[in-house]
């Protein structure tokens, strides 16, 4: 699998590596069924372009055997409803994991990371759609496509209530089980050749009995998950739980950018979240991983370890190492290795 790209940055190339080669190329193989329309990269039947804009994916998968594969930690180019079927998945979101029984439902925002499988699929069937609503950050607006036919005061409840809560796992009500199996065989159409017709009005029916469901269910909304404070604090806590990333050569302004912000704004939230300018904030997260890679990795080169936490020279990382932990970066290492 692919290194995953920073939070907000080249979606498309980032869900080409890591969710759909493996499904893709376990398709090639026969050990899955796959059924699938699409606009883009994904696989399936290819959609004009006029059919269902802003669907990048809607379709199954259907295994009687286990796999050898699964859907490591991704986000989707738009947010992503699905539904266990058949059989049971291992299914994780942030910090939490679940074990996926049959009427299960996930539903999971561009920013949020998940995986499908710990670390291979069981024997399921999987049913989903990817709907862009051309959000990438929290903060941004959502545009649902004009063929979405909810009334305003629906699709506002909809909206409101998808966006300011983050629960990913709900059970589905007789309804929306029903509805998906439809919307399974309305795919089937499409691939067919018999029209588009039924799967928007099923996928119409869908978004209204999630929002009935949501209605019943009353989550907890939390109105600062779409605050730009939230897609600041997203970004920062990407950077830390992908020290790959922290090796690119950011700039504030770069950082500031990702984040749809100018540099002032941004300094200012990053200061709110973590009381350190930027640049201070980033240098800290990259020492506290070359820390990490000094003791777990007692053989590789105090120079390599430099330029994988981002340090331009290895004279200004053992400078500002030992400014933050009072010792060389060598210093550290062999007092380290004279503990062991």
């Amino acid at each position: 699998m692919a290194p995953m790209i920073p939070i907000y940055n080249d979606h498309d190339e980032k869900y080409r590596a890591d969710s759909c080669r493996p499904l893709a190329e376990a398709v090639t193989r026969g050990t899955l069924t796959l059924q699938a329309v699409r606009h883009g990269h994904y696989p399936g039947h290819a959609l004009r372009s006029s059919e269902l804009p802003g669907i990048k994916m809607a379709g199954y998968w259907d295994t009687s055997t286990d796999q050898n594969w699964g859907l490591g930690w991704h986000r989707n180019e738009g947010i992503e409803f699905t539904f266990l079927d058949r059989g049971h998945l291992q299914f994780a979101a942030g910090d939490k994991q679940w074990e996926l029984r049959p009427d299960d439902m996930t539903i999971t925002r561009p920013w949020q990371l998940h995986r499908v499988g710990n670390p291979n699929i069981s024997t399921s069937r999987l049913i989903w759609l990817i709907l862009d609503l051309g959000i990438r950050r929290p903060d941004q607006p959502w545009r649902w496509p004009e063929w979405v036919m909810l009334d305003s005061s629906d699709m506002d409840q909809l909206t409101d209530l998808l966006r300011h809560h983050e629960q990913p796992v709900w059970h589905a009500t007789p309804e929306i089980r029903r509805c998906y199996q439809a919307i399974a065989h309305a795919v089937d159409d499409v691939c067919g050749a018999r029209g588009i017709s039924r799967l928007t009005l099923r996928i119409n029916d869908l978004l209204l009995l999630i929002v009935d469901l949501l209605r019943e269910r009353r989550p907890s909304l939390d109105q600062s998950l779409s605050t730009t404070r939230r897609t600041v604090e997203l970004f920062l806590d990407d950077l830390k739980r992908h020290p790959e990333h922290l090796a690119l050569r950011w700039t504030l302004e770069e950082m500031a950018a990702s984040c749809g912000l100018g540099t002032t704004r941004f300094a200012e939230h990053v200061r709110a979240l973590t009381n350190l300018s930027p640049g201070n904030f980033l240098t800290k997260a990259r020492l506290e991983h070359a820390r990490k890679l000094l003791l777990d990795k007692p053989c590789r080169l105090i120079t390599d370890i430099a330029l994988d936490t981002g340090f331009a020279t290895s004279q200004y990382f053992a400078t500002a190492f030992a400014a933050r932990y009072g010792k060389s970066p060598r210093e550290f290492r062999n007092q380290i290795q004279k503990k062991v």
